[in-house]
């Protein structure tokens, strides 16, 4: 999908939350009303035989179970994306076509969530076909039912399907936070890009820490 060239999200964090000083915004997440969505850290890209493995999501991976640990520590609900095409192409639509069926297929070693990250009973999984995980699934009547009102974002990639995810949360009005050393993109470049974007328009961009604090884990 991209070179070789590689970096480290967590050690990225301070500089980028620097460079986002001029859009920072406070992390006001009510702990009740809290979520967290882990988008697609599956074999497809976690996994080292994975078919677009990412190698910048290693680092990111104790960050995330750490993430999810505090949220069921609070009872706050966490939801896992899993991204997964119809083998026949049935539904895979302009995604399809755009990365000449490169993506993940239900059924297959990519398709699943990786092992290292395994959810727990009382996690909720959310397959999906679009980069956004609202398009064509339930993930909406089940925040609406949790009372959900703050959604956290964590996992991959930082620059499709977190970002878009993260748009179209909040034009649905959610408030929207995005965990910096949490998330990762194929380059350093991409993945700056993308928080810059959500930074000024759309979600808090956060650290694993702030969030942590603010569920009431730390």
């Amino acid at each position: 999908m991209v070179g070789k060239k590689t970096y480290d999200p967590v050690a990225e964090a301070p500089a980028i939350m620097a460079d986002l000083v001029p859009f920072a915004r406070p992390l006001a997440l009510e702990a009740n009303r809290a979520a967290l969505l882990v988008v697609d850290m599956q074999n497809a890209f976690l996994h080292p035989k994975g078919a677009i493995y990412l190698p910048a999501a290693a680092p990111i991976i104790p960050v995330v179970k750490r993430l999810a640990a505090a949220f069921r520590k609070a009872n706050r609900p966490v939801f896992y994306t899993r991204h997964a095409g119809d083998p026949t192409g049935g539904n895979s639509g302009m995604m399809a076509r755009w990365w000449e069926n490169a993506s993940p297929l239900e059924g297959t070693f990519d398709a699943a969530l990786f092992e290292g990250l395994a959810p727990t009973p009382g996690d909720v999984i959310v397959p999906k076909i679009r980069y956004s995980a609202f398009v064509a699934t339930d993930l909406e009547p089940r925040l609406r039912q949790a009372g959900v009102v703050d959604l956290v974002l964590a996992g991959v990639m930082t620059n499709l399907c977190v970002e878009t995810t993260a748009r179209d949360a909040f034009m649905r009005d959610y408030r929207v936070a995005v965990v910096v050393d949490g998330c990762a993109a194929p380059t350093l470049a991409m993945h700056r890009a993308a928080l810059l974007n959500l930074a000024y328009g759309f979600a808090v961009v956060t650290t694993a820490a702030a969030v942590e604090a603010a569920v009431g884990a730390k």
